[in-house]
Formats: C-alpha cells, sequence, structure tokens
C-alpha cells in the first residue's frame, strides 16, 4: 500500500513541475502577487488632493494652511476663490477635503478666544474619508497643542501619549505580507488540488487510475500530499520573500508556524478535493475553487473585521479555515504568539480538516463507486 501511494505521489508531483504552465503559475503568479498586492491593496491614504478656502489673510490662518502644505499625507493644497468653489471641487473629485477657514479666524485667537475651522469631506469614499479626516485632526490638535503652550495661564493638566504595539512605524507591509501569506497560500493549495481528479478525467487518465491497484482512499492520501508539499513550498517561498524583501520581522515560532500549515493545508485541500470530485472538467474545478475562495476570505476579517459583521455572519465564519489560520500567521509574525493561543485557533482548524477531509474522502468513493 505504502509502495503505490509513494508511486503516485510522485507521479502527482513530476506532472506538476514537467508541464512549463505549471511550473510558472506554482512560481510567478505568487511572487507577482506578493509584490503587487503589497503596495496595492493598502489601508493608507496618501498622495491626497485638499482645498483651501481661506477668508482670513491673519498670521494664525497662513501658519495653519502652512501645516497642510507640509504634511506627506496631501500631495498638493488648491487654494479656492470661496465658498462657492467647494462643492464643484468635491463633487469633481478633485479633492478629497475642503479645509474652510473663518474670516475671524486669527482675530479670536489674538483674542484668546476659541476658533472654528470647517472641514468638508467627500462621503462618496468613506473609508478615505475618515483617515484624511483623522489625519487634519492630528494636525489640528498639534496646532492647538502649540497655542496653548505660548499663551500665559494654566497648561492642560494631561495630554495623550500614544504608544503603538507590534508594529510602532505603522508600517502596512507588517499587516499585509502576513496576510497574504494566508491568502496566496491558500489559492495555490486549493486551486493545484481542485484540478487533480478534474485534470484526470479531462485527459482520460482518471479511468486508468481506476483500473489500477489503487484504492479511493490510497488515491486521496496521493492527491493530498503531493498538494501539502506544494503548498508548504510555496509559502515558504513567499515568507522569504516577505522577511527578506520587505523586511517584515518574524518574532514567532516556526515549528509552530509550518505544524500550523500543515493542520491548514489539510483542511483546504479536503475543499479542494470536494471541489475536483464534483468537478468534470478543469474550468469548472477552477470555477468552484473562485466560488469558494471569495466569501471565504471577505469572511476572514482580512478586508474588515470580524467583530463588525452582523451576528449571524460571525456564527457563519467559525466553519472558516482562512479565520484561524490568519489569526495565528499574524500573531506568530509580530507578536510572538504563545503556543496555548495558537492551539486555540488550531484545534478549530482540526475540526474542519477531518470534516472536510471525511467529506471528499466520501464524495470521491461515490462518484467512482
Amino acid at each position: 500500500m505504502g509502495q503505490r501511494i509513494l508511486t503516485l505521489i510522485v507521479k502527482e508531483l513530476l506532472a506538476a513541475w514537467r508541464d512549463p504552465r505549471s511550473r510558472f503559475i506554482l512560481v510567478g503568479p505568487p511572487l507577482i502577487e506578493l509584490v503587487l498586492f503589497t503596495y496595492a491593496a493598502t489601508e493608507d491614504v496618501t498622495n491626497v488632493r485638499m482645498g483651501v478656502v481661506n477668508e482670513d489673510y491673519g498670521t494664525a490662518a497662513r501658519d495653519l494652511v502652512a501645516r497642510f502644505e507640509g504634511s506627506p499625507n496631501f500631495a498638493e493644497v488648491r487654494r479656492l476663490r470661496g465658498e462657492a468653489d467647494i462643492a464643484p471641487a468635491i463633487d469633481s473629485r478633485s479633492v478629497l477635503m475642503v479645509l474652510h477657514i473663518g474670516p475671524d479666524f486669527s482675530r479670536r485667537l489674538t483674542a484668546g478666544e476659541s476658533s472654528q475651522v470647517q472641514l468638508i469631506l467627500d462621503g462618496r469614499r468613506s473609508n478615505a474619508s475618515q483617515l484624511v479626516a483623522g489625519y487634519a485632526q492630528a494636525i489640528l490638535d498639534a496646532y492647538n497643542q502649540e497655542l496653548a503652550a505660548g499663551r500665559r495661564g494654566p497648561q492642560p493638566p494631561s495630554a495623550a501619549v500614544t504608544r503603538i504595539w507590534f508594529n510602532p512605524n505603522r508600517e502596512i507591509t507588517w499587516n499585509s505580507v502576513p496576510s497574504l501569506v494566508v491568502i496566496l497560500t491558500t489559492v495555490m493549495g486549493l486551486v493545484v488540488t481542485a484540478l487533480s481528479v478534474a485534470r484526470e478525467r479531462e485527459l482520460g487518465t482518471f479511468e486508468q487510475l481506476l483500473v489500477s491497484p489503487l484504492q479511493p482512499l490510497e488515491i486521496i492520501v496521493g492527491k493530498t500530499v503531493p498538494a501539502v508539499l506544494i503548498g508548504l513550498g510555496e509559502a515558504t517561498m513567499i515568507i522569504g520573500a516577505g522577511v527578506v524583501g520587505f523586511r517584515v520581522p518574524m518574532h514567532g515560532s516556526l515549528v509552530l508556524l509550518y505544524a500550523s500549515m500543515l493542520v491548514y493545508l489539510a483542511a483546504v485541500i479536503g475543499v479542494g478535493l470536494f471541489i475536483s470530485s464534483l468537478a468534470r472538467t478543469q474550468q469548472q474545478a477552477i470555477l468552484g475553487a473562485f466560488v469558494f475562495m471569495v466569501p471565504a476570505v471577505t469572511l476572514s476579517g482580512f478586508a474588515s473585521p470580524i467583530e463588525n459583521m452582523p451576528d449571524w455572519l460571525q456564527w457563519v465564519t467559525l466553519a472558516n479555515p482562512i479565520r484561524y489560520f490568519l489569526v495565528i500567521v499574524k500573531g506568530l509574525f509580530l507578536k510572538d504568539l504563545p503556543a496555548a493561543e495558537v492551539l486555540r485557533n488550531l484545534w478549530p482548524l482540526a475540526v474542519i480538516a477531518v470534516v472536510t477531509l471525511t467529506a471528499s474522502t466520501w464524495l470521491f468513493r461515490h462518484r467512482t463507486g
């Protein structure tokens, strides 16, 4: 039995490696996607164009505008002539935000009174608007603190001091690269497995496989192990590119990471084999993998926190393997996640792996019986 399974494993690996297109798919796209997604799928908002309506030409108003012009987050600060220009600038998307300074801004500050400015933001880009509003508020807070420090009288009793754990410089790549390790490993493991049986059917070699001495369970094992090896190789390549190329720190245990990866790949490969057993052609298999990937990534916490989802949808995410592995990979990369926490997210993965592999084995036997 062992020799037969080993022969099938070698055959699967050679089939993937000897095909030039397969070699390119296994090596080229993951690296290209890692580079593209790391820089393109960023949560930062930079190079923002903003407008300014300054109806006060005093020193305080000019100083405030200069602070926005000197901020690295704002690439261009356009001077608008008056309030009438605000709506056209926002409507045409020429600017994302407009700073409106009233005519008595400097006079009120000089008199020791409070003064206000208005921020008008484009709500059609809600996430970007929230971030830009945060940038603007930070500039205004720093300006207020300097004004308060320059005045005579009692100083504010306390001030907030911000400390950011695990990513002190707020490097977006520290968040995106570990997430892409999970997503790209999932894509490769799922697609390779989903195509395995479908490719045999399409090429006409599936019937030869069935009349061989191999039992259905041996075929499942022979299809699973190559996919696990390929998935581990893909993950190693992406991790190496992230640590060396993008200088993302790896604080946790590699042993825990790869042990978790084995369990995770087993869960994903179970899904891939289930899809492959249903598909008659490789096109159907790719479509099935796509149908699984889109909601799985959406419900994993990759793009938006799971806590922000409705309660019933949070229950649905409990069956999503990407959810648990994302926590493990990010935790091991950035904060040396303790073994107990890794285990807390690993046992649901093990349950999902048992369920998916059992279901795919049953379906494979049923479809070939």
